[in-house]
């Protein structure tokens, strides 16, 4: 099982001011693009690199410069594109997938709605993005459906997880490190993630 908790400072500062729930729509939206620069930093950490000749201003040099072909973001919707758009601040040039998936209130389980992602996955690093990893159902179902596209080199960051929801994803996909800024106490009887900051994609967008 590979899980990686982020515990950097500013992370951490940044999470607790989105947890408040006395911060605004704007503010939480503005720190959710913020914290996922952050974490976009050890998700990539060891991406593989190789040398590139370029002529400084002084003289020329063998540079690093990322190898192989460009990763490729799937954000789950619509939650997730509040992550993406942080990503997508640090790797300007990455591809992106949509996976839309919505949860069933009664049954917790996760409802496909719309797929697009690039056609050759099989030859990228996949990093999926989704705010909460809670039941773990809409990040398994993701991942199910990028790997029967092909994709093989993937990695999963969320904001906040649950134990539950961490045992179960790493069960169904013990090749998948998980990436998150921090563990919570558990579920509730609902679902959701508590302590928690609520329901992300509500959060960000200003609905109920």
């Amino acid at each position: 099982m590979s899980v990686t908790v982020v515990n950097h400072p500013l992370v951490q500062h940044k999470l607790t001011i989105m947890r408040n729930k006395e911060t605004s729509t704007a503010g939480f939206r503005r720190l959710l693009r913020e914290i996922s620069l952050l974490l976009g930093y050890e998700v990539t950490r060891d991406l593989e690199l190789t040398t590139t000749r370029i002529e400084t201003p002084l003289q020329p040099m063998d540079a690093p410069t990322l190898e192989g072909k460009k990763l490729v973001f799937a954000s789950v919707l619509r939650a997730g594109n509040g992550l993406l758009e942080g990503l997508l601040d640090l790797v300007p040039a990455a591809r992106v997938a949509h996976v839309g998936l919505y949860r069933d209130h009664d049954t917790l389980e996760a409802v496909e709605y719309f797929f697009k992602a690039p056609s050759d996955l099989g030859d990228r690093l996949v990093i999926v993005v989704d705010p909460m990893l809670a039941t773990a159902n809409s990040a398994i179902a993701a991942i199910d459906k990028l790997k029967s596209r092909g994709a093989t080199n993937l990695r999963f960051l969320c904001l906040l997880a649950a134990p539950e929801g961490i045992e179960r994803f790493t069960k169904a996909h013990p090749d998948v490190p998980v990436f998150t800024a921090a563990i919570d106490e558990k579920l509730n009887e609902k679902g959701y993630i508590v302590p928690g900051l609520g329901d992300a994609g509500d959060r960000m967008y200003g609905t109920k």
